[in-house]
């Protein structure tokens, strides 16, 4: 595996468009909150746009990523070790970034505390409301203590390698929780779509089982590029070889996966011959969304990522590997708005277009400039606050292994230096 070719301190440069972006979702942010939906696109008959479509792919992000976590403290992959925290802050900006999104989307955000003091559980919009607070909290209380290492010497207080090990226990045992929590949201986020029998769409038996492991691929294309350009073990370099080669294979394999549930979504569909249903798909694939579909979701999303992880020779170079996995996650952005969108956009009733006469009441829809905005400042949110932790938590050493106690008569091994 190449080593980068990059100055040591570019990333520090990454704080430039980070910084353009929060301004820019500042502008946004405070026309969202002086004019409402006024600034926005959707209207009566597309009621869920941009925001809903970043809503579902960055909590698929955030979801993915935990599962790539897993693979550290749940099934204790050698190859991952230590590479679990390395996860949880992209997953929790993800999370963070997805909740704004929605709620941003809602017509009054400060009703949001009525799902909790006045839950109806028959609702699949409460049980994923619960089932993501439920995931937040689990993930801040194994964050909390994935980086005890961290925050416990600043208040002069030893983290010994006793404690280090105890706490590696009960962050499995939460992370097992937290893997079981973070696949109900993954598929019920599919099953808030799915159950609209209204439109025909979105009403597919395999959603909930499709968001998962659209979840797991964008989770692994995000770990691929955070793998690629900022994980650096201090002692072992082979490490983070093994686990690029992993994540890589793992983008390949799920970016095919991912086209033959489009294809077979997509063939069943057009042979079912509903009408509404076929003429979304036509939306998608002829117009007014051809460039979204086969420029952005298939060429750049899923093609050219699996031509750099076929290449005998880019599929051994790190920043090669880590445009793979950003193309795979612009694929994932348009996939998220082929979902949202189409199915919005053909009339449920037949003169239904002409019948009624208002800039609200279109069936046409492109995401405005305001729109843009919000959804770019919190993108840069995101980015800054994974790079602040990056820069305060992650690269501070890891908790050592503890090496178990030798044998009566044998001389202990020289204990192994920490990861960083």
């Amino acid at each position: 595996m190449r080593e980068e070719r990059l100055p040591a301190d570019w990333r520090k440069l990454l704080w430039v468009p980070t910084g353009v972006a929060l301004v820019i979702g500042l502008v946004g942010f405070v026309d969202r909150l002086a004019n409402g939906h006024e600034g926005a696109a959707y209207g009566s008959y597309v009621m869920w746009g941009l925001w809903v479509a970043m809503y579902l792919f960055f909590a698929g992000l955030a979801t993915g990523c935990f599962f790539v976590a897993s693979a550290d403290y749940v099934f204790e992959i050698r190859a991952f070790r230590g590479f679990g925290r390395l996860c949880l802050v992209p997953s929790a900006a993800a999370m963070l970034a997805g909740l704004l999104h929605i709620w941003l989307d809602l017509g009054h955000l400060e009703r949001i505390w009525r799902v909790y003091l006045q839950p109806n559980f028959i609702s699949p919009m409460t049980q994923v409301v619960w089932l993501y607070t439920a995931f937040g909290l689990l993930l801040a209380v194994i964050s909390w203590l994935a980086f005890k290492d961290v925050w416990r010497p600043l208040l002069g207080r030893p983290y010994t390698a006793e404690e280090a090990q105890a706490d590696r226990r009960l962050i499995k045992a939460l992370s097992i929780l937290g893997l079981l929590v973070a696949f109900a949201v993954s598929s019920g986020v599919g099953g808030l779509l799915g159950i609209q029998a209204s439109k025909t769409y979105w009403h597919v038996g395999l959603f909930p089982v499709q968001f998962v492991f659209f979840a797991l691929a964008s989770g692994v294309a995000l770990m691929l590029i955070v793998a690629a350009f900022f994980y650096r073990p201090a002692e072992d370099r082979g490490r983070r070889q093994r686990i690029l080669v992993i994540l890589a294979q793992a983008t390949l394999a799920l970016a095919l996966l991912k086209a033959f549930f489009l294809f077979a979504d997509y063939v069943q569909s057009i042979y079912g011959g509903e009408p509404a249903n076929v003429e979304a798909i036509r939306t998608v694939v002829l117009g007014p969304y051809p460039l979204a579909f086969w420029g952005l979701q298939i060429f750049l999303g899923i093609v050219v990522p699996v031509v750099i992880l076929l290449h005998p020779r880019l599929s051994k170079d790190g920043p090669w590997l880590g445009v793979a996995g950003l193309l795979t996650l612009i694929g994932f952005v348009a996939a998220r708005l082929i979902i949202v969108i189409p199915a919005q956009v053909v009339p449920e009733l037949e003169g239904l277009r002409t019948a009624f006469v208002d800039e609200r009441l279109t069936f046409e829809y492109f995401p405005s400039l305001w729109e843009w905005a919000v959804t770019v400042g919190i993108g840069g949110l995101a980015v800054a606050l994974f790079l602040l932790a990056y820069q305060f938590l992650l690269l501070a050493p890891a908790p050592a292994a503890v090496p178990p106690a030798p044998a009566a008569g044998t001389v202990p091994k020289a204990p192994v230096p920490a990861e960083r």
